[in-house]
């Protein structure tokens, strides 16, 4: 029998880097109050982040390189107009996807980290932006590729973070108790559902940030540079 052109071990090798991640990134957060409790809150960030960051940047290396694994299930590529559609929804996602660069001195260790809870913001129309900026990453992404390996690729990264909803909730409810279910009801899962319900209203003052700005900035340099990162990830033979 001839083997299914489309079914490809890279699948399954994808899928167990990004449990590995989710293994190490939502453990991580977990052991948080009990890790800096003995090593403290920045040095606690700095091993967090050398396990996290290779990680994320194997998972980044591999997925240029296999993207185009498996069936071809549509090719859209051509299409006028398909390609400004996929970097505006690209665009919007990092938007979502980086609120932490609010605390950019904080993630480098060199302000003391610290969880908050707050409604502020990009807080006021989704109270998980990490999770819909990678939906709308991965509903981009997939549309520009249309591969079976981005739409498995894609499914275990909205998995991962679905399950960061449950568990960032968790935590914030261990950790602030009756506040943290005020600010809930306050705020939405979905995006805009609490200010559509009247729960929420949008203050766009607070978008004026310069983390904004960094934002934009990244996705014009990235924008730039996409096709060098193609080249340079194919040298890497994995």
């Amino acid at each position: 029998m001839m083997p299914n052109p489309w079914f490809t071990s890279s699948y399954f090798v994808m899928l167990g880097l990004q449990l590995a991640f989710a293994i190490a990134h939502s453990g991580g957060a977990a052991l948080r109050p009990w890790a800096e409790k003995y090593i403290g809150p920045r040095l606690y960030r700095i091993l967090f982040a050398l396990v996290s960051l290779p990680l994320a940047g194997i998972l980044i290396v591999y997925f240029f390189n296999h993207r185009y694994d498996g069936l071809q299930l549509w090719q859209v590529q051509g299409i006028p107009g398909v390609k400004a559609v996929v970097w505006v929804l690209s665009a919007i996602s990092f938007l979502f996807l980086y609120p932490a660069t609010f605390n950019l001195l904080e993630i480098a260790a060199i302000q003391k980290p610290e969880v908050r809870l707050y409604e502020t913001g990009i807080m006021r129309i989704t109270r998980h932006p990490q999770m819909v900026g990678q939906v709308i990453w991965c509903v981009a992404h997939t549309l520009w590729l249309g591969t079976t390996f981005t739409l498995v690729t894609s499914l275990g990264l909205v998995l991962h973070h679905l399950f960061g909803v449950w568990h960032g909730d968790r935590r914030l409810r261990d950790r602030y108790g009756e506040a943290f279910e005020v600010v809930k009801q306050r705020t939405s899962i979905i995006p805009f559902q609490a200010i559509f319900d009247g729960r929420q209203s949008l203050k766009w003052e607070e978008f004026l940030r310069p983390a904004y700005l960094g934002v934009a900035i990244f996705v014009a340099l990235l924008w730039w540079s996409h096709p060098l990162l193609v080249v340079a990830t194919s040298r890497i033979a994995w």
